[in-house]
């Protein structure tokens, strides 16, 4: 029997008085989060939740999403976590697709009005019985009329539940693929893949009692919620919260609490850079910090050279999907580490890279990325057509291309879907991104393909510069020229003060195909 909620009931039974969470001035113990988590699991019963019904949950980097998701999960319940961006069509969509029979929902701000959304995605599922607002005051009423709060239903119920068993098999979590390439699919977690995964993080960076985790990462997502989250509670850490990334608030956040653990993905190591001046006392930041963790995309060699210049402290790269919750490799901070390597496997995990029929291709040569291990998903939610294929061959096929090194490295050349075919020869943006990152005006790219009459794809990169530097197209153009083969370099370039990202970082690559 196991249930993922013993990542915090473990910890509250081991340290009660610990500080597990900061949020600017409020502190709470891991005996006030399991407490609450009780009294939110309670809740969900008064409501007729029962074991394996799915339970949405939309809700920023707050206090109220640990003691929401621990809650669900003691009641036996699924957490089913939402994107706070999601607008109510969207969310209509992930109700109806999970068969969510609750939804949990932050009231938001007047900028970010997720309750609203979230009511009127609920308004179109007749499946989805209740739908709850999380209130930032525990005694205000619903802004909305007729719609109950979290805290008023919490109100009476005692701060200790007896969580109820699960099957180490049975789904704790249906994470949604970001839906950058296609229509999300909900990828089913079990308690074991969620457990398994946290404990393997945890020590793959050596969590302590004494380590402290800036956690901007959404927790919504997998990276945070599991590497930062699961992990953290799992070991004992604390947690400092912020909401929403700011490069110069995160920054004062590492030198306030003496932060232990930065984990971010690319675009997050970027701004740092970028904001980071003579008038900042890096040492101030730096002081405890003694591992940096990117994930959720590639990190560019030339950012990775820059940080770790700048802060004196390494960055570990990795790699892992929603499907493989999320770990799969990483490079470990007690051996050797290959920066633009994604690193080896985690303990209990396999990976090849293969051939179009699942073949294994021999050492440097590049193909398909599969994994099997304690940390690959039962499969996605209703969805068994694209489970058999995406385990076609018993392997889960990430739809990454890779290749592997003599000492079982591994490097991710791109996404299958992101690969450009030109006049016949394949273009991995990657790698075309890598080299334009290193010209000294350059400050950010994404490499896509584009529709072309007589060669098929033409390809395009879109560019922002350094502060200050003007980058002109046809010089920039042929600078590439001279450092890529003819079918690689880019033949059109378009120069932006931005690029279009997630909410978790990442570059929407769709978006640029679709208006270029």
């Amino acid at each position: 029997m196991l249930n993922l909620a013993v990542a915090l009931t473990d910890a509250a039974r081991r340290t009660p008085d610990l500080e597990a969470i900061l949020l600017g001035d409020a502190r709470l113990t891991y005996a006030q989060i399991d407490g609450a988590a009780s009294q939110v699991a309670g809740a969900l019963v008064s409501l007729g939740v029962r074991p394996g019904d799915r339970v949405a949950l939309s809700c920023p980097n707050l206090p109220f999403f640990p003691i929401a998701y621990f809650g669900i999960l003691k009641s036996g319940a699924v957490v089913v976590p939402l994107n706070v961006l999601l607008k109510g069509r969207e969310i209509a969509y992930h109700l109806t697709d999970s068969s969510a029979r609750v939804h949990l929902c932050f009231e938001g701000t007047s900028e970010l009005p997720m309750a609203s959304e979230g009511h009127k995605g609920f308004g179109q599922v007749a499946t989805c019985e209740h739908f709850v607002v999380i209130t930032a005051d525990p005694a205000a009423a619903s802004p909305i009329p007729d719609v109950p709060t979290l805290a008023s239903l919490m109100a009476g119920q005692p701060a200790a539940f007896d969580t109820v068993q699960t099957n180490a098999d049975d789904t704790a979590v249906i994470l949604y693929t970001s839906g950058t390439t296609g229509t999300p699919k909900g990828a089913e977690l079990t308690h074991s893949n969620m457990v398994m995964n946290a404990k393997a993080s945890a020590d793959l960076f050596g969590f302590t009692g004494g380590d402290v985790l800036l956690t901007v990462l959404p927790l919504f997502h997998s990276f945070g919620q599991t590497v930062l989250q699961n992990a953290g509670f799992l070991a004992g850490t604390t947690l400092v919260l912020q909401p929403r990334f700011d490069a110069a608030a995160t920054l004062g956040l590492m030198a306030r609490h003496g932060v232990t653990l930065f984990a971010g993905v690319p675009t997050m190591y970027w701004a740092l850079l970028a904001t980071v001046d003579d008038s900042i006392d890096v040492e101030s930041v730096t002081r405890r910090l003694r591992v940096a963790v990117s994930g959720g995309a590639s990190l560019p060699l030339q950012v990775l050279r820059d940080f770790e210049a700048r802060f004196d402290v390494p960055i570990l790269e990795g790699y892992g999907l929603s499907e493989t919750s999320p770990v799969a490799s990483f490079n470990h901070r007690d051996r050797e580490r290959k920066p633009g390597s994604i690193g080896q496997p985690i303990w209990g995990v396999e990976m090849r890279v293969v051939d179009e029929t699942g073949v294994p291709l021999p050492t440097g040569e590049a193909g398909e990325v599969v994994v099997r291990g304690h940390n690959v998903m039962k499969g996605y939610y209703g969805r068994p057509e694209a489970t058999a294929e995406a385990f076609r061959t018993g392997w889960f096929h990430t739809g990454d291309v890779g290749k592997a090194d003599e000492d079982g490295f591994f490097y991710i050349v791109d996404r299958t879907k992101d690969m450009i075919l030109r006049g016949g020869f394949n273009v991995y943006p990657r790698e075309v991104e890598e080299v334009m990152m290193e010209h000294a005006d350059v400050s950010l790219v994404a490499v896509v393909g584009i529709p072309h009459e007589s060669l098929g794809e033409e390809v395009k990169a879109f560019v922002v510069p350094k502060p200050g530097a003007v980058v002109g197209e046809e010089q920039l153009v042929l600078w590439c020229k001279e450092r890529m083969a003819a079918y690689k370099y880019p033949r059109v370039i378009d120069v932006r003060d931005s690029l279009p990202m997630t909410a978790t970082g990442k570059i929407l690559k769709k978006d640029l195909r679709a208006g270029a």
